[in-house]
């Protein structure tokens, strides 16, 4: 059993690491504060190839495993997390779906642009009528001659009002529920698409989270992806390679908020020493530490599986399950250690512990993946 990285992946974290704390740190409490969408950094993650790693180079992409991608992700949210966050969309659920679902001609038309970061792509599931329960889509496309008429508004749409490409699903037979909804290829500029109301958040603030409305909007007939009445069964599979995304970005939350409680400790003073010195620090560094390493450990075997072609839906559940509930914990500990201090603007424990809060409802909550995690084992 080998624990280390081979020398790609090492050059993955160097690069994004270096990428982050040049071009994302110094300016994240700025973006945050400003709910500003960091639209030149996405530019320059596509230079770098970093938004679409697993996309082959046939198609424009880095043609890099699956590992090496939660390597970045992890990296670029310790940055920030809401460029994390809109990196990872790109790659797990705009990208991943086309690529694994696409005809050739959709895969030749679409990759290029969005692995390169010319355009940016999002991932349209989630209603008000249809959250954990994601077979309860009630956006309807009715085919009509060469193309499809799509009625309905979605909701908590990531890159939603900065997206050029959003994989949205719908129902084409409203009467067969779950197996009755269909994928689609969506593009900015459709007659009849729209974007509604951005989303004003706790967290997460630099990234665009919006409403999408359609209104008899007509969409090719060659723009479903894959068959119809399968998009149920993509949105699932195109979630568990998500969730790898997601836990990545935990961790890396999660080991910017231990690396700040570390350094914050050593030179704050209390009671004539530092507060590093005090038991009760050092356990809330140490199970901090320790939580997060496990995290990061469980989500690279995720992704590892994926590389390796071996089904992965439970261990992305359960990377996402840990990683997330661990940030959460690290996030609250992190703004306990800096004290009166933590709870300000200035310092950026203030935004990782608002940040962190997300990280255990999309992609599904936590208590979805406790139901996917028990079902796959009680299975067998």
């Amino acid at each position: 059993m080998d624990f280390g990285l081979d020398s790609q992946q090492q050059m993955i974290r160097k690069a994004a690491r270096e990428f982050a704390e040049k071009e994302i740190k110094p300016i994240a409490s700025k973006l945050d504060q400003e709910a500003k969408f960091p639209s030149e950094i996405i530019s320059k993650l596509g230079e770098l190839g970093f938004m679409g790693m697993m996309v082959p180079e046939e198609y424009g992409g880095s043609g890099m495993d699956c590992v090496s991608y939660a390597i970045a992700v992890e990296e670029i949210s310790r940055g920030d997390a809401s460029t994390g966050v809109s990196m990872s969309v790109n790659n797990s659920l705009a990208c991943q779906p086309i690529l694994d679902y696409g005809t050739e001609e959709q895969k030749r038309k679409y990759l290029p642009d969005l692995a390169q970061g010319k355009k940016l792509g999002a991932f349209s599931l989630t209603e008000p009528e249809a959250g954990s329960d994601a077979g309860n889509v009630q956006t309807r496309a009715i085919l009509d001659g060469d193309h499809y008429v799509i009625n309905g508004t979605k909701i908590f749409v990531t890159n939603g009002g900065k997206a050029d490409i959003i994989i949205l699903f719908a129902s084409t037979n409203p009467e067969a529920k779950a197996k009755g909804i269909s994928a689609f290829i969506i593009e900015k500029g459709m007659q009849g698409f729209r974007v509604g109301k951005k989303e004003n958040k706790m967290g997460m603030r630099a990234a665009d989270t919006s409403e999408l409305i359609f209104e008899d909007c007509k969409v090719p007939k060659e723009n479903l992806l894959g068959e119809e009445g399968k998009g149920y069964r993509i949105a699932l599979a195109t979630l568990d390679g998500g969730r790898i995304g997601i836990a990545a970005q935990a961790v890396g939350i999660g080991q910017a908020c231990l690396e700040a409680s570390i350094e914050y400790s050593k030179v704050r003073k209390q009671f004539g020493r530092p507060i590093c010195e005090f038991q009760a620090i050092q356990w809330m560094i140490a199970n901090m530490a320790t939580e997060i390493e496990a995290a990061r450990y469980l989500t690279y075997r995720a992704a590892y599986l994926k590389d390796k072609g071996i089904r992965f839906s439970k261990e992305a559940a359960q990377a996402k399950l840990l990683a997330s509930e661990a940030v959460v914990r690290a996030a609250t500990n992190a703004v306990q250690i800096h004290g009166g201090y933590g709870y300000m603007k200035e310092y950026d424990v203030e935004r990782y512990f608002r940040d962190s809060k997300l990280t255990e409802i999309y992609e599904g909550t936590s208590e979805v993946q406790r139901l996917v995690i028990a079902a796959s084992l009680l299975k067998g």
